[in-house]
């Protein structure tokens, strides 16, 4: 809590290593919120702690949140990583706080952040109308 980082141990990572993953402020704030609920485990359910999610007790959080349509565990990372794109996340930032091993996987994310482009975008602004005005030289195809 005091560093703000959620730490995945190996044995929970795909990769098989420590993965640091660090926590902004709306996370920290559940955490705090959550803190005395249990002695040792941050989530609990009906007292008792939860410490792994199986997918019949995801399936009925779920349908608790009256979510009906197909959704699994793995649409939250999709989600975590657009939304991340979309506030500006640069990719190489992403890859390394989704600790993804390869440069490609989060290329996916890409299509999600336009910004960057603008400036590109703009460089051709004012060239239409400074051409309007001239004999044409080309025909457009």
């Amino acid at each position: 809590m005091a560093r703000g980082v959620a730490w995945i141990h190996p044995d929970e990572a795909k990769a098989g290593r420590a993965i640091g993953v660090p926590s902004n402020a709306d996370a920290l704030e559940v955490l705090r919120r959550r803190r005395g609920e249990h002695l040792e485990y941050v989530f609990t359910y009906q007292g008792r702690p939860v410490d792994r999610c199986s997918t019949v007790a995801f399936k009925k959080a779920l349908a608790r949140a009256g979510i009906e349509r197909a959704f699994r565990w793995h649409d939250l990372r999709h989600t975590w990583a657009s939304w991340h794109v979309q506030s500006g996340t640069r990719l190489r930032e992403l890859m390394e706080l989704g600790s993804w091993s390869s440069y490609e996987m989060v290329l996916r994310y890409a299509h999600l952040a336009t910004d960057h482009l603008r400036d590109a975008a703009g460089r051709i602004d004012g060239t239409f109308s400074s051409h309007v005005n001239q004999p044409a030289t080309f025909r457009l195809m």
